[in-house]
């Protein structure tokens, strides 16, 4: 079989707001923007591992992290309300200009200091399985959103009333997107312009690997987390 091309693609805009420098502030130790490059790079999967930034400062930690800077992304990608579906078609464009096309693409985060390179390696080997458009890391509700309560004029009442008896065990279970990374085929996403279709396939995580980071408090869960991830040995 012959080996496919991949190109790794970190999102790393500058300009957080909530969490000022938020790409590569210390985390645990180091930027946390290198563990998404060293993932990446340790994975043994990626032609290319790249950093896809507005920010000159981000540039220089990503680059001395191991990861190529070739491009800054222009102004039309930077800016609050652009989607990463964009971010990546723009960077695909920008490669094939250059001569470089890859048959698939993965796309992580730069706060994703739970992506590990087994990982990376076990999305490749489901997307290569299944034949699927994309694969995408999803972790499980830890409470059945069909279990949900409403506040509706002050009374605190069921988003699902037929469900109040049901036992948890018995409810289908929900998930959301871990925001960590995301493989397609490189083609399909270029033609469909979408990372979510109907041919995604998913990898369950767990939910001591998966955190939001959103504010201060999210920050210190995550270290923590990773601190238990570690000692466990991943």
């Amino acid at each position: 079989m012959e080996e496919k091309r991949r190109i790794a693609i970190i999102t790393a805009r500058g300009g957080s707001k909530r969490i000022p420098g938020k790409n590569i502030r210390s985390f645990c130790g180091k930027p946390i923007l290198a563990y998404s490059v060293e993932a990446a790079r340790r994975s043994g999967l990626f032609e290319e591992v790249m950093v896809s930034t507005d920010s000159e400062e981000i540039a220089e930690v990503a680059k001395a992290a191991g990861a190529r800077v070739p491009f800054m992304r222009s102004d039309e990608t930077a800016g609050d309300y652009a989607a990463t579906a964009d971010v990546l078609l723009e960077v695909l464009e920008a490669y094939e200009k250059l001569g470089k096309r890859f048959d698939q693409v993965c796309c992580i985060y730069p706060t994703a200091p739970f992506v590990t390179p087994e990982k990376l390696q076990n999305a490749v080997t489901v997307l290569e399985e299944t034949d699927a458009d994309s694969v995408v890391p999803v972790v499980r509700y830890s409470f059945p959103p069909q279990r949900a309560f409403v506040i509706r004029d002050g009374l605190t009442v069921m988003k699902h009333p037929e469900h109040a008896k049901s036992r948890s065990q018995d409810l289908e279970p929900y998930f959301h997107d871990c925001g960590q990374f995301y493989l397609m085929q490189t083609e399909r996403f270029r033609r469909k312009k979408q990372i979510f279709t109907d041919r995604t396939v998913s990898v369950e995580m767990p939910e001591t690997q998966v955190q939001d980071i959103d504010n201060e408090t999210d920050w210190k869960l995550a270290e923590l987390k990773y601190e238990m991830m570690d000692k466990a040995g991943r």
